[in-house]
C-alpha cells in the first residue's frame, strides 16, 4: 500500500482559479473510491490518495487527463509517493503517529 500526494497545474486556464478542474478531479477520484480502489483525501494544496501503487499510477493518469478534456493543452502534474512496504498503513496512521509523540 502506498499514500501519494499529487498536484494537477492546469496551465493556460482563463482565470486565476481551478477550483472547476479541481472538483472534477475529485469526481474522478470518486469514482475510484466507489469502486474499493483507493482511498483519497483532497487537502487545500494537494490530494492524498492511498492503494496499491500500481492503481495509484492509472489514477494519476486519469487525474492528469482530466484539464485536458477541458479543452487545456498544457498540464503540469507533481507526484510524491511514499511506498513503505514493512508495514501496512493507511495515511491517518502517519498523522496518528505524529500526534501521539506530541501528545507526550
Amino acid at each position: 500500500m502506498a499514500i501519494v500526494d499529487v498536484t494537477v497545474i492546469p496551465v493556460g486556464t482563463e482565470t486565476p482559479s481551478v477550483s472547476a478542474y479541481v472538483a472534477d478531479i475529485q469526481k474522478v477520484l470518486k469514482s475510484y473510491e466507489e469502486k474499493g480502489e483507493i482511498r483519497f483525501q483532497l487537502t487545500p494544496m494537494n490530494t492524498i490518495i492511498e492503494g496499491e501503487l500500481p492503481k495509484l499510477f492509472e489514477v494519476i493518469q486519469a487525474m492528469h487527463e482530466v484539464p485536458f478534456a477541458k479543452g487545456l493543452v498544457r498540464v503540469c502534474t507533481n507526484i510524491r509517493i511514499d511506498d513503505r512496504r514493512d508495514i501496512t498503513r493507511k495515511m491517518e496512521d502517519k498523522v496518528d503517529r505524529v500526534m501521539s509523540y506530541l501528545n507526550k
